[in-house]
């Protein structure tokens, strides 16, 4: 029988600091010009935790309100902000102070130094925090020295942690030499391990169901976890069970550029179908390179920079209840390595492939959810809105079938398709933001069936050329619920039942 979507969990961590020292526009930036006009006016560009919180898009995110809901704001939405609440029903905003104390937690190795006096002060913020048990307030460490921090950062290659740009810790380097743990690597490494597990820790107060029931954990995330005999060996999964508590849990990492959450979803829907595990949970963490990535364009034009929440999700796959929705792992979306890259060659891979070999076709799907990039974010860097371009290639494909009217053309992306409301983090906004809401607009009846698109660029690590994608389609419970294998004496009582009617066909007793 197929898998369910049991629960899911969204999260956004408010790092204004990691966008000035840690996301890649900006520390390429302070390489090539250090004096560029950009770095001077990007500390005030910056918003405040209650500004990230108030923005609409990032409500959507955490369920705070819905994707119809945001349709209805007038862009541009950094000017419709309205006092709102940090936790929301998929999951929270966490502020940089709370994120800094989690990747403490998170620090097997005690690379992370926090001085001792904003240590104490955040370490009331987490004390505080409904989600944090006290197994993992047990892992806090407590502060030190401003001069032990400030050594170093100066002589030993640490990367500074800054609050309201004054140094407050440090990330040590892992090795000397390799510079696969160097400190900008393990700093990476640790923000995506903890924005991991806040969501994970998220995602089980949704759930109904106890820690130790979790069988496998799949990091999905974009980082790469090793050292210079295998760089991005892993494993971030296991790692980051191992803080929330998820003790009868193993893990493994799947990676696949932005597509690698629909990968990992897959995945995840084939090993519980098969019986392998009972409940899978697919997470990721956010990623600092992408922070600010489209800061020079928003600061040009007068904006804040929108791009300063680093990502995250956690879904839970369960053997099927006969309640949730299921996921039809017998007919998924794959870009092969024939499939080409045009744009109609990649939705016929995604989308009617798919939908052929289940006999449905594209107006049988009530919501797509496809790169649901924010357009907040894209357009005032020229990127346009990209669920609006998705959402029309579909369309256009549709009425090349034969499978919808011209004119109903303009109409397919209000109805079939929704407004973006993801950060720009890469693999966050590819398909899965709207996976908790398609998962409550099923059990409501609002739709019957939405299909979740991934794509990647695996271009961009220089091996291939070839372009990447996957989908798969979520639709409402048969009703029938997984009940198992039948025990030995149902085997028994079978047979001896079968065997007396098989004597009766006979004449006999």
């Amino acid at each position: 029988m197929n898998s369910v979507i049991k629960s899911v969990a969204y999260t956004l961590t408010h790092a204004p600091d990691l966008v000035i020292h840690a996301g890649t526009t900006q520390t390429t930036e302070r390489i090539v010009n250090p004096e560029s006009e950009y770095l001077t006016a990007l500390p005030k560009a910056l918003r405040s935790f209650e500004d990230a919180v108030n923005y609409p898009p990032n409500q959507t995110y955490i369920g705070g309100m819905t994707p119809k809901a945001l349709g209805e704001i007038p862009m541009p939405w950094y000017e419709q902000g309205k006092k709102s609440d940090r936790f929301a029903k998929f999951g929270e905003i966490m502020p940089q102070q709370e994120l800094y104390m989690l990747m403490q937690i998170c620090d097997s190795f005690d690379l992370v130094l926090l001085e001792a006096g904003y240590a104490a002060n955040a370490a009331k913020l987490v004390q505080t925090h409904p989600l944090f048990t006290d197994e993992i307030k047990a892992r806090l460490k407590p502060g030190v020295e401003m001069a032990a921090i400030e050594n170093e950062v100066k002589n030993n290659g640490a990367e500074g942690l800054y609050q309201d740009h004054k140094l407050v810790g440090c990330v040590k380097k892992a090795h000397d030499i390799d510079v696969n743990l160097n400190a900008h690597v393990i700093l990476e490494n640790l923000v995506s391990k903890a924005t991991s597990v806040i969501s994970m820790m998220n995602l089980m107060k949704n759930s109904d169901i106890d820690l130790t029931a979790v069988d496998l954990v799949i990091d999905c995330s974009e980082e790469a976890v090793g050292d210079m005999n295998q760089r991005g060996g892993g494993n971030l999964a296991k790692a980051s069970a191992e803080i929330v508590g998820f003790t009868g849990a193993t893990g493994f990492d799947v990676r696949g550029f932005c597509a690698a959450p629909v990968h990992a979803i897959i995945t995840a829907a084939g090993l519980v179908k098969s019986g392998t595990y009972k409940h899978v949970v697919v997470t990721a963490g956010g990623s600092t390179a992408k922070l600010g990535m489209n800061g020079k364009d928003h600061v040009k034009k007068g904006l804040p920079v929108l791009e300063d929440v680093l990502g995250g999700f956690a879904m839970l796959i369960s053997e099927n209840d006969g309640i949730n929705p299921e996921i039809l792992s017998e007919s998924v979306g794959r870009h092969t390595v024939g499939s080409g890259s045009s744009p109609q060659a990649v939705i016929t891979a995604l989308v009617t492939d798919p939908l052929d070999k289940l006999g449905l076709k594209i107006t049988d799907i009530d919501k797509f959810s496809p790169e649901m990039h924010n357009p907040d974010v894209t357009k005032p860097a020229g990127a346009g809105d990209v669920p609006e371009s998705n959402y029309k290639m579909i369309g256009a494909l549709a009425v090349k079938r034969g499978e919808m009217d011209r004119a109903e053309l303009p109409g397919f992306v209000e109805k079939h398709g929704m407004m973006g409301f993801a950060p720009t983090q890469g693999h966050i906004p590819s398909g899965i933001p709207y996976l908790g809401f398609g998962r409550e607009d099923i059990l409501e009846g609002k739709i019957g069936r939405a299909m979740f698109i991934g794509k990647g660029s695996l271009f961009l690590g220089r091996m291939t050329n070839l372009f990447d994608g996957a989908s798969f389609v979520v639709e409402k419970n048969s009703g029938a619920a997984d009940t198992g294998s039948i025990s030995e004496e149902q085997v028994r009582s079978l047979i001896a039942e079968s065997l007396r009617d098989f004597a009766k066909s006979l004449g006999g007793e």
